[in-house]
């Protein structure tokens, strides 16, 4: 996997305690057997040069048994050591284990059905997150209803999930922001067009109610090792509130 530049995206935010804060958002690595240690050291060592308050994964981070991979997952723990690392379950981690995953990125924050509140600036700021569509044929909790009392009853909300299907949790609960992957931008064109028939949003950001959305295109690949038309990047986002003057 060849690492992109990073990249500075500027989202307009509805709420004002949001204002200047940057977050370092990665999507779907899918870590395998195949993928080189020294493509995880870069990506640490390209991190560690960013300007950013926390660091948000939004879902597959391995595609095969943790157990194959352990060196790698042990070096991008370590990305906690530069800010915190607040990260969601994909249908991928579902599928080659999560407890395994959660148990290798221990220094790793596990949003699933969960919220945190962060200090920004001197004010309250919350984090929640869902855990994937795909959980319940694992027989593992997806708590709908537990993640709507977070965004609802907390200010200055970001919310966090694998796929942009989720999106309608943060506009019907006025979130300022929903972080999500889980399209590969369609990895391959034109395969875009395939995923837009099962997804609301391909890649990128947009705007919806009261809620900024912003969709990683990921850094990894599934299936075959190859992007057309929908290259991989680490995205820094720089909020900017609307209310600010």
């Amino acid at each position: 996997m060849e690492l992109p530049n990073p990249k500075k995206i500027e989202v307009l935010i509805n709420h004002p305690h949001l204002d200047g804060l940057k977050i370092l958002h990665l999507s779907d690595l899918h870590i395998n057997k195949k993928m080189q240690e020294s493509t995880m050291s870069n990506l640490i060592d390209i991190c560690m040069g960013l300007d950013y308050d926390f660091a948000v994964i939004t879902g597959d981070i391995i595609n095969c048994k943790c157990k194959n991979i352990q060196k790698k997952l042990q070096i991008l723990n370590s990305l906690a050591f530069i800010k915190p690392v607040y990260f969601i379950s994909g249908n991928h981690d579902i599928v080659y284990g999560l407890e395994e995953l959660k148990e290798e990125l221990n220094s790793f924050i596990f949003m699933d059905n969960n919220y945190k509140l962060i200090d920004f600036n001197g004010n309250k700021i919350c984090i929640v997150g869902l855990a994937d569509r795909f959980s319940k044929l694992f027989g593992i909790r997806r708590d709908e209803q537990r993640v709507k009392h977070f965004l609802e009853y907390n200010d200055a909300t970001i919310f966090i999930s694998h796929q942009p299907k989720d999106y309608k949790f943060a506009t019907k609960t006025n979130t300022s922001l929903f972080l999500c992957g889980h399209t590969h931008g369609g990895q391959i064109f034109p395969f875009h067009f395939l995923v837009k028939l099962v997804q609301p949003f391909l890649s990128g950001l947009f705007y919806k109610s009261k809620t900024a959305i912003y969709v990683n295109k990921g850094l990894g690949t599934w299936g075959i090792n190859y992007r057309y038309k929908a290259n991989n990047e680490i995205t820094i986002l720089e909020l900017i509130s609307k209310t600010v003057k």
